[in-house]
């Protein structure tokens, strides 16, 4: 979120930095930056009412392009579906390989000699969305997941910003 920030500009503008977690450092550092925030908990209201809120919220703010950043919920087909095509996501693997979770340990696991990360539409299909751009690393002898992890999270930000950019010129 904050790489998004720090390379919006002609080609986009954050316009609201929303978390289902309402003391998400984040929306902190977003205050802080003159930025609005949204920030509500779904514990107890339900699926439905949190995302009509969130979609609320984002309208309210004049949102286009939704892009989820650290955003560890799965959403609604419908809420999906209210957005389509303008939802982007960015995962910490080389998709289509390593849907989900785990990503890193997964990519160690099976010997692979790349990893790292994608930009994707989202689409009802978890993680399954046309892949907009991807940054490699190699996976390195003696690595673990954390140590792939951070050299993948350096090529996460600087690809989500340049293909965020990309997509919202479009």
């Amino acid at each position: 979120m904050m790489a998004l920030v720090e390379h919006a500009g002609d080609a986009y503008e954050v316009a609201v930095v929303a978390s289902d977690k309402p003391d998400a450092p984040g929306l902190v550092w977003a205050r802080e930056h003159g930025i609005p925030t949204f920030a509500l908990s779904p514990k107890g209201i339900g699926k439905p009412a949190y995302e009509a809120a969130m979609t609320g919220a984002l309208r309210d703010a004049g949102v286009e392009i939704v892009a989820l950043a650290g955003y560890m919920r799965l959403l609604s087909d419908a809420f999906v579906a209210e957005w389509r095509g303008r939802i982007v996501n960015i995962h910490p693997s080389l998709l289509p390989l390593y849907k989900g979770l785990d990503t890193h340990a997964r990519a160690i696991a099976a010997g692979d000699a790349e990893a790292g990360c994608s930009v994707h539409v989202v689409t009802e299909e978890l993680d399954g969305g046309a892949v907009l751009g991807q940054a490699r690393v190699p996976v390195l002898p003696g690595d673990d997941a954390d140590t792939l992890a951070a050299r993948v999270l350096v090529e996460e930000h600087r690809l989500y910003p340049r293909i965020l950019a990309e997509f919202a010129a479009r």
